[in-house]
């Protein structure tokens, strides 16, 4: 195992479907926030559109700057090869006609001390997984609703 693997923290990705391919840019400045602070690495990113009729095309960051609204020329060669297309329609199949969706690869840079020291020390990990943000909310919401009132 290299060095450079041993390293590595946690690597996860996100699809994030935006309806009528509207973006509106308002969580990339944040994105960018999470690099500049060494939080995270991003290692792919990569936008897929889904027509009318189906069909499924990844599109470059490149086409997405012609509008000048939006900076993404930043992220411009964001490839690490993990993406392929096989995901593209794995994305493509879970977004609504006439949709777009942004699929980011990174890894969590504030992780990777603990997930080092675990591996060193044998550890594997052997599952993992997200809790929805509403699921979390509606079990809150359902304990609070359980608990006796308090005088």
């Amino acid at each position: 195992m290299s060095d450079e693997f041993v390293e590595m923290g946690p690597i996860d990705y996100v699809v994030v479907e935006f309806p009528g391919n509207r973006m509106t840019g308002e969580g990339f400045p944040l994105l960018v926030d999470l690099v500049d602070r060494g939080l995270i690495r991003i290692l792919d990113l990569m936008f897929v559109r889904k027509d009318a009729d189906g069909s499924v095309a990844g599109l470059e960051i490149a086409d997405l700057t012609g509008d000048g609204a939006l900076d993404w020329a930043v992220f411009e060669g964001a490839s690490s090869g993990l993406l392929g297309q096989d995901d593209i329609e794995e994305a493509g199949a879970a977004l609504e006609p006439g949709n777009a969706a942004g699929i980011l690869v990174y890894e969590n840079l504030w992780a990777a001390p603990f997930a080092t020291a675990l591996r060193r020390g044998g550890a594997q990990l052997v599952a993992s997984g997200r809790i929805p943000v509403p699921a979390v909310l509606a079990a809150l919401e359902e304990t609070d609703d359980e608990r006796p009132p308090t005088a």
